[in-house]
């Protein structure tokens, strides 16, 4: 409910409650007449100002309280009148002045009733306790609901803060891999610019598709597109690419294929073209072996390379970093280091 007509409800609720209690004739005192109501309807017309003055309404509502019974109108409690006031303040975080105007109330009521000619034991015995739980309730709701508020805004501040981050690892990989293949086939046409115009054309045409797929993940990105924009199956397409800018990407399934988590998934495939990019940027070698893993519980990607261990490659750049956030986001684990007898192993396992 929008915040405007839940106030108008609550006004509306607690001047009901106000007027049912002082015409239900629990006393032979003053019977109810106008003006009771009009005290009632300004015990609900104050809540309307309780979200921008919620201290205000509530010293307001025990003020008009104390007039009420000042003026000899039929008795109404003290909890009913002033738990919205109450439950308000709690709310927007005034809890201590919420707690000493509910024990301000009932330290005058009482007195004033004891002044008067009431039983002490009735008045500590029995209307105390009950003020005290019913104004303690109104208070701890207010609280309670003002904490679950406070968690969920902690919980959506975490959400948008992964997302950043995700949005920035994405941002990372697609630029990092076509940059990397715009990058060679840029030398092979340098190189072949006055002796082989076919493969400078062929250069030229790898370098359009890779910035025209960057420029389409980007747009994905950017956008905040929730849904993979592309996982395992699209390895196959990887390799091609990798293979046409002159370096061969073998790639060996095991175990059998299944759908996997959208995250997932996607994850997994970044991992694979970001531990190729790195490759082919690092360590310059012959041929680079992937291996996709099915396992029951868990998903297993292997990315080996037979050049020369770089120590570009060992960890410190964004893009180690990056894959090794994205698969610990999910649960999973991320090693990297020298494979033997040469190369570079990057593994992940990804729960699956």
């Amino acid at each position: 409910m929008r915040p405007l007509p839940a106030d108008l409800h609550l006004a509306g609720v607690t001047t009901a409650v106000v007027s049912v209690a002082a015409v239900a004739k629990i006393s032979p005192q003053r019977q109810a007449d106008a003006g009771t109501f009009a005290f009632a309807l300004a015990f609900g017309v104050l809540l309307l100002a309780r979200r921008r003055h919620p201290v205000t309404v509530l010293l307001l509502s025990c003020a008009c309280l104390l007039a009420y019974y000042a003026l000899g109108y039929p008795p109404i409690g003290l909890a009913l009148p002033v738990g919205a006031a109450l439950y308000s303040a709690a709310e927007q975080g005034r809890l201590w002045w919420a707690s000493g105007a509910a024990l301000g109330l009932i330290a005058v009521s009482t007195v004033a009733r004891a002044l008067t000619g009431e039983t002490v034991r009735y008045l500590l015995g029995f209307e105390l306790p009950i003020n005290l739980a019913l104004m303690g309730a109104a208070i701890a709701l207010g609280d309670g609901v003002r904490s679950r508020r406070r968690v969920k805004d902690a919980v959506l501040t975490a959400a948008v803060e992964q997302e950043r981050l995700r949005v920035a690892r994405d941002v990372h990989d697609v630029l990092a891999h076509t940059m990397s293949v715009v990058s060679l086939h840029a030398d092979v046409a340098a190189e072949a610019m006055d002796d082989d115009p076919g493969a400078v054309r062929t250069a030229l045409r790898h370098i359009r598709e890779a910035s025209s797929s960057a420029g389409v993940e980007l747009r994905r990105t950017v956008g905040l597109v929730r849904s993979p924009a592309r996982g395992l199956s699209a390895v196959g397409g990887l390799a091609e690419v990798s293979a046409a800018a002159g370096l061969p990407v073998r790639v060996r399934v095991e175990g059998s294929r299944r759908a996997l988590p959208g995250e997932v998934d996607q994850a997994a495939y970044r991992v694979v073209q970001e531990a190729v990019t790195n490759a082919r940027r690092h360590a310059r070698p012959d041929r680079v072996d992937v291996l996709i893993e099915y396992a029951p519980a868990q998903l297993r990607i292997v990315v080996r390379d037979d050049g020369p261990a770089s120590g570009a490659a060992s960890g410190a750049g964004h893009g180690l970093t990056g894959m090794r956030e994205r698969v610990e986001l999910l649960g999973g684990r991320l090693c990297a280091g020298p494979a033997r007898p040469s190369g570079w192993s990057v593994e992940a396992v990804l729960p699956a």
